[in-house]
């Protein structure tokens, strides 16, 4: 059978569903509801405080501040903990480089952590190696909507800032992702579970550590304050009445599309090589399937073709991260050493999209039908 890339006939010439969905009735009357009442900023609405609240109370977290987007949910973490000049954070190396600028951002190092060969997830032995005096915030990242190893890393003592971009609705030994670190930040942006174009949000159990966030994403007001009444150092960081308007709908939808996907998954799974979860993960939100390319079964061919003779076959695939120990511009902030893990993920991980985790049974066996025909012809 001639590949699609030679000339032959793509497995799939349909498309995939769309992310974000479309629009429902309730997003529609919300966002009409705030346009014609003119008061589009969280200042003098109501929706943002709704929806923060609403949020934060779905996985049991006391304290919630929703935010312009997910980058600057880490900065307001990491500030809120006391992170600033000369501190060092430990993240990551298999992850957006976002988890490493909002360590930047607030004034402190990135130190770039290797992850596990199993699941991609920060190492917590790696992590130990990497302490030192000034380490002041470890920043595990609940990669793919899988909840990262919390709890060894709380053995170390220090706090704990979860990236949670990913993973909204996944639970680790039963605990919702968000309520396991002493802060947590969550990404709206397109690509997210929930979504708003852009937007983000910090939760914690911390009342001062929320105090200081609040402070911080309200230029520096106190919650008792005047409106010009600044305590405190802050920034403009707030997020509008239109975003809030359109995520609020998602909270009611949001399980049934984590059933959607888990059973994605797991129907893909039977076929192809996805990678494993942490141990102790009672539930994985699928915000992305995480394959395992092996060039040995595709005749040797790099993980590049695969991805473009997948794609002129209609399935569309990701290459996904660079490990950050490669990202040369963190090398200004960052003495970069060798992940040998995360390096070798970057030249034999593919992504599978949550929008195509969307879609019905038929539509994923094109994924395995592509990719066997790939395997045969090469």
């Amino acid at each position: 059978m001639t590949l699609a890339l030679d000339g032959g006939t793509p497995v799939r010439t349909a498309g995939w569903p769309s992310w974000p969905p479309p629009a429902n009735a309730e997003q529609r009357e919300l966002l009409l509801e705030v346009l014609d009442s003119g008061a589009w900023g969280s200042t003098t609405g109501q929706k943002v405080n709704d929806f923060t609240k609403a949020f934060a109370a779905s996985i049991g977290a006391p304290y919630g501040v929703s935010v312009v987007n997910g980058t600057v949910a880490l900065f307001l973490a990491l500030r809120a903990l006391g992170v600033g000049r000369d501190d060092e954070v430990i993240v990551p190396a298999y992850t957006f480089v976002a988890s490493a600028t909002a360590v930047v951002l607030a004034g402190a190092r990135p130190v770039i952590a290797d992850v596990t060969p199993d699941t991609l997830h920060l190492d917590p032995v790696a992590v130990g190696r990497l302490i030192g005096p000034r380490t002041k915030a470890i920043m595990p990242v609940h990669l793919a909507g899988a909840p990262a190893e919390v709890d060894a890393l709380k053995e170390y003592g220090i706090p704990i800032v979860e990236d949670a971009a990913q993973a909204h609705g996944a639970t680790w030994r039963n605990r919702p992702v968000g309520t396991l670190g002493d802060a947590a930040c969550f990404s709206f942006q397109s690509s997210k579970a929930m979504t708003a174009g852009e937007g983000g949000l910090v939760v914690t159990a911390d009342e001062a550590v929320y105090r200081k966030l609040w402070a911080l994403h309200n230029v520096g007001r106190s919650l008792e304050g005047g409106w010009y009444e600044h305590p405190d150092v802050g920034w403009n960081l707030r997020m509008t009445e239109f975003q809030a308007a359109v995520l609020i709908p998602q909270l009611a939808v949001l399980e049934e599309q984590l059933r959607r996907r888990a059973n994605a998954v797991e129907v893909l799974s039977r076929e192809l090589d996805i990678l494993p979860v942490p141990a102790g993960t009672t539930r994985n939100s699928h915000h992305l399937a995480l394959v395992r390319y092996d060039p040995k079964l595709f005749g040797g061919r790099s993980k590049a073709e695969f991805i473009a003779a997948m794609a002129a076959e209609g399935v569309p695939l990701d290459s996904g991260y660079r490990s950050l120990s490669r990202e040369t511009a963190l090398s200004a902030y960052s003495d970069l050493q060798p992940c040998p893990v995360a390096e070798a993920a970057a030249d034999s991980i593919v992504w599978i999209r949550q929008s195509m985790l969307m879609a019905d049974e038929e539509s994923l066996a094109d994924i395995v039908t592509a990719t066997r025909k790939i395997q045969r012809a090469w």
